[in-house]
């Protein structure tokens, strides 16, 4: 039997990885984490919403090597999954609505040049820097936004209190420097996006709050009944802590 040659296919391998461990300086990956996981907490009830960082995002079928892995993405309009890499052409060609780059020695030049000449190719609409050592960039903190095919610089806006904050407008957040440290805030709210730690230490604080409040309430004549209703606590919780 003779196969033409048309009839031969080669598979075209997209890796999941480059085979390599991913170094990180510490500042870098708690940031990466931070952002990662405060935001797929803020749209965990939006299941048209992807969250992901340090993944390898393809762009062109059929070329494995026009490949990218923003730090931290954020796409709308695609099923909210557990992804091995994020292939544009199985995702109705979505492209993330925000990315943002932690920027560090070793990625500076790529991430000054490099990744916004193609992101902006892309038609990314916001592309964000964040310098978390502050020795790399000279604003340590900076958002452009797409216009005319090209980056422009987003004005950010100095608080009472002299934080920088930037609005994404992408992302419907601001993005706080706060003495050096990285921050998303929801301007509704003005509430602090939290980690999946600063979640559950600010339960365990809220907690403890609610207990110690226990021995004060007492002593105002209220009692166990309606202590526990005030709280929030059940009879027996409030039994425990006054035992």
């Amino acid at each position: 039997m003779t196969i033409a040659p048309n009839q031969l296919k080669t598979e075209i391998i997209y890796p999941d990885s480059d085979g390599t461990t991913m170094a990180e300086s510490d500042p870098a990956r708690d940031y990466l984490i931070y952002c990662v996981e405060a935001l797929d907490i803020y749209f965990q009830n939006r299941e048209d919403v992807y969250v992901s960082g340090n993944l390898f995002f393809y762009y062109k079928k059929g070329v494995p090597s026009a490949v990218l892995a923003p730090d931290v993405f954020v796409v709308f309009g695609v099923r909210k999954k557990k992804r091995l890499s994020y292939k544009l052409w199985k995702e109705e060609n979505k492209v993330p609505s925000f990315v943002l780059e932690i920027t560090s020695l070793t990625t500076q030049e790529n991430d000054e040049e490099e990744k916004p000449r193609k992101y902006a190719q892309l038609g990314i609409p916001e592309y964000f820097q964040y310098d978390p050592t502050g020795d790399y960039l000279t604003l340590q903190l900076k958002g452009s936004r797409l216009v005319d095919g090209h980056y422009q610089p987003i004005a950010g806006n100095v608080l009472a209190d002299g934080v920088l904050s930037i609005y994404s407008e992408g992302l419907g957040l601001d993005l706080r420097l706060i003495g050096g440290e990285l921050r998303f805030y929801d301007p509704q709210t003005g509430k602090k996006l939290l980690s999946h730690k600063e979640t559950e230490l600010a339960r365990q604080q809220a907690e403890q709050a609610r207990r110690d409040a226990i021995p004060r309430l007492l002593r105002l004549g209220l009692s166990v009944e309606q202590i526990a209703e005030a709280l929030s606590l059940s009879v027996e919780e409030v039994r425990k802590c006054v035992e």
